[in-house]
This record gives C-alpha cells, structure tokens and sequence, in this order.
C-alpha cells in the first residue's frame, strides 16, 4: 500500500532535480488552538511577550529569513483579535479544525487554492515557538529543498527517560524501566514539506482516522522518509506557564 501511495503522489525522485526547480516557499503558522495545558483565560499564542504576542514574535522571527515574505496563519473560526495585530510581514488568513492536523489541511488546501503547486514547499511553524533561530529556519528550508518529502527541525533527547508503570492508582506513579534514549529525538518546527504531498498525507490521514501529533507523523504512517535537521534549544516552546519566563530570557538575549 505505502508503495502505491508513493506512486499515486507522483514526486519526482531526482533530488539534485528537486534541489534546481523553481518552486515557491509558502509559510503557515498553526494558531487556531486553545492551550489549554498553558492554563490561562486566552490562547497561549496571543500572550504577551515583551509588549508582543507570541504569534507576532513567532511571525517576525520568520520574517527575518531571505527565504520568507507572507504568511498564512491559521486561526479558529471564533478568532477576532488576531486581524487586530501587527505583523512584520504580509499575513492572511484562514480557517482551522478542532485538531491540528485538520488545521494544517486546511492551511494547505487555501496554499492550493491560491495558486501553490505540488513542488512548492510549505514552512509549518507553531505559534508558541518565538524564539527558533533564524539560521535553523534557513537550515531546515534548504535541507527540505535537496529532499522529496521535507525536513523537521529536532534535537536529540539528551535527558534519562522512565516509562511509567501500570497502575491502579493517579495518586502514586512508579517507574517501570529506562528507556535507550540512543537514536530518539524531540521535534521542533519549523516543518517544511512538498505542498502536493503533504496534502495527500493528510488526506490519508483522514480517511483512515489516524491519531497524529505533528505533520511528519502523517509521514511516517506511510514510511515516507523526512530528513533530521539538528535544531537549537533555545527553539523552545510555550507549554506551561513556567517556560515563559525562559522564553523572556532566551528572546532577550538573542
């Protein structure tokens, strides 16, 4: 099946091809949820950070790249104060779903719609991610342009991971053993993918109910090989409410 899903994509498997194509570099940023694990009465994106939200952080970060000039940015339909904000760049905007990878379906369908080919790539970045490198985002970009699929920004998980034993109890958790952190690694975003298949990926994704956590997990369910870009950690994002004062101090200093 996953070879036929190949074929059906019709991706050119020359990378030094791919690499000189002219294609275009769509950018999308995921803001349509409500960051409920941050805890606070708005969407963790539109906190303030330095007199900016994180969104407008997080836009203005990808406006210093040579490679980015617009974005579309993906809210929830009951959204009214993101148009109120001011960007570093051009922005439009469209309609996300109740789960994120419906929110970047509809992110890319709106790309489609507005002329973006199946070669083209699309930069997917998190709202909550304000403070990625502008040289990390220039690597992912140009790694995903010599691949067929994309390239994600990761890090290599460098603490000790425990698997939590079954238990019958939420009051007391035990550990059940040490996982080989050897090979494993800590996605980031930006995302960057073929505009054409990712569109399918989620289409699979869809169809068969499949329960992901970023795009490249659309992917992997397919063995669709997506190039690791080494990121840095101070592409940190927000969560819960005690990364904010490290994220102020990781944007003051850069």
């Amino acid at each position: 099946m996953t070879h036929d899903f190949k074929y059906m994509l019709n991706i050119d498997t020359d990378s030094a091809n791919l690499a000189n194509k002219e294609l275009q570099i769509h950018t999308l940023i995921v803001a349509a949820g409500k960051g409920s694990r941050f805890g606070a009465d708005k969407p963790k994106q539109y906190v303030k950070l330095n007199d900016r939200t994180l969104l407008e952080h997080s836009v203005a970060r990808l406006a210093t790249s040579r490679y980015i000039d617009n974005c579309l940015i993906v809210i929830a339909s009951d959204d009214h104060y993101c148009r109120e904000l001011s960007f570093d760049m051009d922005v439009r905007f469209a309609i996300g779903g109740s789960e994120r990878w419906q929110s970047v379906q509809a992110g890319v369908q709106r790309l489609i719609d507005d002329g973006g080919c199946s070669q083209d790539l699309v930069v997917i970045h998190d709202a909550a991610r304000p403070a990625v490198p502008v040289k990390d985002i220039e690597a992912v970009i140009e790694a995903a342009k010599q691949e067929k699929f994309g390239a994600i920004l990761a890090t290599p998980v460098a603490d000790t991971l425990k698997a939590q034993s079954e238990s019958k109890t939420n009051e007391s958790r035990y550990i059940a053993h040490t996982v080989n952190r050897n090979g494993l690694w800590q996605a980031q975003t930006p995302q960057v993918f073929r505009l054409g298949a990712l569109q399918k990926v989620l289409a699979h994704v869809a169809q068969n109910h499949l329960e992901i956590t970023d795009e490249a997990s659309a992917f992997e369910a397919l063995s669709m090989a997506i190039r690791l870009v080494n990121g840095s950690r101070q592409n940190l994002k927000l969560t819960y409410a005690e990364d904010l004062p490290m994220l102020q101090a990781i944007i003051s200093l850069q």
